[in-house]
Parts: C-alpha cells; structure tokens; sequence
C-alpha cells in the first residue's frame, strides 16, 4: 500500500502543482473533505476555499475557487480557475478586489453580470480567508 497520493491542480494558466503527499484536505461541494492514500474513486465539485496539503510533516495552503476534483486511490487531480499559495497572495490587492466587486453588485447590473461578480467575490473572499487566517 502507498503511503503518497499524487496531487495534481491544474488552472487555465499553468499546472500549478503536481506532488506526492501524504493528504489533502479541500473544501467540496459537502464541506471539508479529506483524502488520503487508497482514497475511494470519487468526482466532486470544488467550491472556493482553502485547500491543505499535508507533505513530510508540513502543511502548505493554498487559496482555491470553483472547479472539479477527481480521487483515485493513486491520485487527485483538480482542475480549478484559481489556486494560490497563500505566500503568494496579496492581500492589499485582493480587498481592493472584493471592494470593487462588492461596489458593483450594488449598481444595476444584469443577471449574467451578477454571476460574474459574485464568482469574482467568492475568489477574493477566499484569498482574504486564507491569508488573514495564516497571517
């Protein structure tokens, strides 16, 4: 029996991580979800977040948003719009953005715009979560 799984998360711009670890631990659709080695085959939605990824005694955070996690007993794999590490985040720039957008959702803007700002939203908040959590 392994004692690594292989995290693999990929965004539209780059393969952000591919690793063996010993557990990750991301926020799904249900709430926490962790995943171990031998983990059952399982397909679930991402949801925005902080995702943990327990390595050699080590645990690293990253801030993620919406997107789909595939376990195999071997690996899993993430495919998301947005994973960062939170050393990586900037939080003056991320609270703009949340103001930003939160300003927005206050105008009269269409039901298509809506979705777009509040996915927005949701992103920084989970950038701000995660980094003001790890300070």
């Amino acid at each position: 029996m392994a004692n690594t799984i292989r995290l693999e998360i990929a965004t539209p711009e780059a393969m952000v991580y591919s690793e063996d670890v010993d557990m990750v631990t991301l926020p799904g659709v249900e709430g926490q979800m962790g995943v171990l080695p031998q983990h059952v085959r399982l397909i679930t939605q991402l949801v925005p977040g902080e995702l943990i990824v327990h390595q050699s005694g080590r645990d690293e955070f990253m801030a993620v948003g919406e997107g789909l996690v595939e376990v195999t007993n071997e690996r899993v794999s993430i495919v998301t719009n947005m994973a960062i590490a939170v050393d990586k985040i900037d939080e003056v720039a991320v609270e703009e953005a949340r103001q930003r957008a939160a300003a927005r959702l206050r105008e009269k803007i269409s039901s298509e715009e809506v979705a777009s700002v509040n996915a927005s939203l949701a992103r920084s908040l989970a950038q701000l979560n995660v980094k003001r959590r790890h300070r």
